[in-house]
């Protein structure tokens, strides 16, 4: 009974904040469901792969993102020490240029962010990046105080410098639990006001994702839930026309499917939608549209005799639904682990990095042939 009246009690005050940052969604329908391209126009080859140089003496590191920079070069970011939630636990960065990683540097840890926040960070969790209009990288990291992951809060630095240094800015203000229980792992995406959308999610007691609008100038601007499920996560957003965005998720609920949500208002509402015809075991996953329309997803496949996270399988969308298998990037033993992946697309080439076997971050580069859409 008490654990029921926190939840309808934390459910209420984050429907009062959800209601204080949510716009007027008249102006932003769409008339209709638009039609995605068929993945015809696009052939998929490996091109290279590699693992980005850890530190010396971390043996854990997970959840990587990239950040594009000018001139086709790009940041990784990572978390990495000696275990997940673990005391010496650091961000750490490594630019890709010329076809290369350097050597990685450290972004932010406990005391770096305890000392601009003003309070003690006990846990550092998972970084996301965002390059805004204006070159400067936009850094979303979890961070914790008491408890555990679900006492995380979400804290944006900004760096001006392609990421050497960065200043944090704020911690984001997503609920009335004194701005706790949400967390990031996937990718922003564009907003049509030159802005970004950022996905998050919920997770005390109950999960769910969730969107938060920025403006171009890096600072929150209005926030959606989406959908209405309670066993939905890390959800990784497509936006396929300035209005129309897609939205797939990670499954925590006995149903093992990629969960699906779609907006015809630019994210500011979601309708949920059938799950798709993909197992999805609790892990996480990362879709992006390419140049030409179509949409690749980056995701965890589940066979007979393996395990949740020992296959990474890349998928191409033919519709909203159906997705059929291009490649797999990663494939090891039951037990081992291939995980939390992202996606960028720098000219021809999609760049992929993901966790590999939780002792580093690999990158792999693929080479993009586009044709003609049929």
């Amino acid at each position: 009974m008490l654990a029921a009246a926190c939840i309808a009690i934390v459910l209420a005050a984050f429907g009062a904040e959800l209601k204080r940052w949510t716009r007027d969604v008249s102006e932003y329908r769409s008339p209709a469901l638009s039609q995605l391209s068929d993945p015809a126009g696009v052939r998929i080859t490996a091109h290279s792969s590699s693992l980005i140089p850890m530190p010396e003496n971390v043996p854990s590191a997970h959840a990587s993102a990239m950040a594009p920079l000018s001139g086709d070069r790009m940041v990784a970011f990572w978390w990495a020490g000696s275990r997940e939630s673990g005391p010496d636990v650091k961000v750490y960065a490594s630019r890709w240029a010329d076809g290369q990683w350097g050597q990685p540097w450290v972004v932010a840890s406990r005391a770096s962010l305890g000392q601009a926040l003003g309070f003690g960070v006990r846990r550092i969790g998972n970084p996301v990046a965002w390059t805004s209009a204006d070159g400067k990288i936009n850094l979303f990291v979890v961070a914790t105080g008491l408890g555990g992951w679900a006492a995380a809060r979400v804290v944006q630095l900004v760096s001006s410098d392609s990421g050497n240094s960065f200043t944090v800015k704020r911690l984001l203000p997503m609920s009335p639990l004194f701005n706790t229980s949400v967390l990031v792992r996937t990718a922003p995406v564009r907003l049509a006001n030159g802005g970004w959308g950022l996905p998050l999610y919920f997770e005390l007691g109950i999960k769910y994702p969730i969107m938060l609008a920025f403006d171009m100038h890096g600072d929150p601007n209005w926030l959606s839930r989406i959908g209405s499920r309670t066993t939905a996560l890390q959800p990784t957003i497509v936006p396929v026309s300035n209005n129309e965005f897609h939205a797939w998720m990670r499954d925590a609920s006995d149903e093992q499917r990629v969960q699906y949500a779609h907006s015809r208002d630019g994210g500011v509402s979601w309708s949920d939608k059938p799950a798709l015809n993909l197992p999805n075991h609790s892990t996480s996953l990362s879709a992006l549209r390419l140049s030409n329309g179509s949409i690749v997803v980056l995701h965890n496949h589940v066979i007979p005799g393996g395990s949740s996270r020992n296959m990474l399988r890349l998928s191409i969308v033919k519709d909203t639904h159906t997705w059929t298998h291009v490649m797999d990037v990663a494939h090891g033993k039951a037990g081992e682990e291939f995980s939390y992946p992202d996606l960028r697309q720098i000219g021809k080439q999609l760049h992929i990095t993901y966790t590999s076997r939780r002792e580093a971050i690999a990158h792999h580069v693929l080479d993009l042939a586009f044709g003609e859409v049929l």
